[in-house]
């Protein structure tokens, strides 16, 4: 339930969060390493120095806030919490509403570059028919919107406050997209209300999701059973953050909201392990860009809080009942460096699956690596649906 007003938003961090955060950077305190381990055992050391140096001598933040505040920030009171959400009209005659939203360890900063090109495809080489209105809020517990003090703000429960916020802003039929925790949320809404979901439009297929396996389902195919074997294995040798965050989030989280540091290594890794990089996160992303995500977290006291969702969700995994299937029609587009994913039967055994498409490159963060072949999916696939939001 909405309960205030919606009011514009400007990010502005104060001198005194900046001066702090240069004066624990310049007391890092460094671990060793065993030599010639790179990032072997987790994310290399040297790396990271070189990482902190252009933080503390070379990163300009006012910069990064000055280019972030170009869009049309807000927040609106749901529930008690304050959701912070950009809202960008789009160029076209018919703008389609789209939800976009991002994963862990992202943030609104995820869409920059792909904001535009949905928004105003006409001016990137589409067509303005494809224009989409643009909602991209952020999950509560990350960047702008509020921390939950209460337990149970699970994938289901973020859900429902996106609801809220498409009436308050008018909306009955729209669409959404989504990868990580976004393809999560993004599912519960389009399971939640299915008959207003114009289309769902996945870069990730959410890591709980189970197909309701019956008597009368078919046995799982042989790529079937290699994904899940695939699966176990990624989670042996790197979910040891997962296991973490789903269990003991307050012990990891105390310890990054106080060293910046240490906070900048559990996001790079992840950076550079989860895209199509080859090894070199520099490939994906630059350092002003990591150093922007990790900044986000660190000026927002966020990074526990966002492992929570973990710890929350978890307790509400994405399990359908015997022959249940999301209604809407759904997309899938697999980036080739993303996490183990499913194969196709078994998307289609729980979703109306009508578009997969799969990538020549890209990873977890399409958003941010690969914009214009997402954007292009995602106006390919709502194209033939528009005509729904009229109905």
């Amino acid at each position: 339930m909405i309960t205030g007003k919606r009011e514009p938003f400007t990010v502005q961090i104060s001198q005194t969060a900046i001066d702090d955060l240069a004066r624990r950077l310049d007391r890092t305190r460094w671990t060793d390493a065993v030599e010639e381990t790179g990032w072997e055992r987790g994310t290399s050391v040297d790396y990271l120095r070189e990482l902190v140096e252009h933080w503390r001598t070379r990163f300009d933040w006012a910069a990064q806030e000055r280019r972030i505040n170009r869009w049309p920030h807000f927040r609106v009171p749901i529930d008690g919490l304050r959701i912070h959400f950009l809202h960008v009209p789009g160029t076209g005659p018919a703008p389609l509403p789209l939800v976009l939203t991002h994963g862990w360890p992202g943030s609104f900063l995820e869409f920059e570059e792909l904001i535009p090109l949905l928004t105003e495809p006409g001016a990137h080489g589409g067509d303005p028919r494809d224009a989409f209105e643009v909602i991209v809020p952020s999950i509560p517990g990350y960047g702008f919107s509020d921390r939950p003090r209460q337990p149970g703000m699970s994938n289901a429960r973020v859900a429902d406050l996106w609801i809220a916020l498409l009436d308050h802003l008018g909306h009955r039929r729209f669409g959404l997209q989504g990868g990580d925790w976004g393809a999560g949320i993004s599912t519960w809404a389009a399971r939640r209300e299915p008959s207003r979901v114009v289309g769902l439009h996945l870069n990730y297929v959410p890591g709980s999701y189970r197909p309701g396996l019956g008597p009368t389902s078919l046995p799982l195919s042989p790529a079937e059973e290699a994904f899940l074997e695939s699966k176990r294995r990624w989670g042996e040798e790197e979910g040891a953050y997962q296991h973490l965050q789903t269990t003991r989030p307050q012990t990891a989280g105390i310890a990054l909201n106080d060293s910046p540091a240490g906070l900048a290594a559990w996001i790079v890794e992840k950076l550079r392990g989860w895209s199509d990089c080859a090894g070199d996160v520099e490939r994906r992303f630059s350092k002003d860009q990591i150093l922007t995500h990790v900044a986000l977290y660190w000026f927002t006291e966020t990074i526990h809080s966002s492992m929570r969702l973990y710890l929350e969700s978890a307790r509400t995994p994405l399990q359908l009942g015997a022959d249940e299937r999301i209604q809407p029609p759904t997309a899938v587009a697999v980036f080739p460096r993303e996490a183990p994913s499913p194969p196709r039967e078994w998307v289609e055994r729980g979703y109306n699956l009508q578009r997969w498409t799969e990538m020549p490159s890209g990873g977890h963060f399409a958003a941010m690596e690969e914009p214009h072949r997402l954007a292009e999916d995602i106006r390919t696939f709502f194209r033939p649906l528009r005509d729904e939001v009229r109905r």
